[in-house]
């Protein structure tokens, strides 16, 4: 498993919305990967894209204040893992500095 923390200070709960937030925008800036995400927990989302016919499995951990990533990355993709964590991660990174921004404020 490829592991990765964006680590935050948003508080848990915007922290929560901009997660989710971003997974939803991943699904429909990269809808040629098949991705999918299923809240499992408040907390803890369940994805998996599918690359080269293959698909990846893995899961998003929201924490108070940081945000988990795990990919299960089959050894004949590891050199795409980088690239896999790092499109999950940008849009991560970009919802929760729109959340820093207030762009979050009011929804739940």
């Amino acid at each position: 498993m490829a592991r990765h923390v964006i680590q935050h200070a948003l508080g848990h709960a915007l922290a929560r919305r901009a997660t989710r937030r971003a997974l939803e925008s991943y699904q429909q800036s990269l809808a040629e990967y098949a991705p999918r995400g299923e809240w499992v927990t408040a907390d803890k989302a369940m994805v998996e894209f599918t690359v080269i016919g293959k698909t990846l499995r893995g899961w998003v951990q929201v924490n108070p204040t940081e945000v988990v990533m795990e990919l299960d990355v089959p050894l004949v993709f590891w050199v795409f893992q980088g690239v896999a964590l790092r499109v999950v991660e940008n849009e991560i990174e970009q919802w929760i500095a729109r959340a820093q921004a207030g762009e979050l404020d009011g929804e739940e």
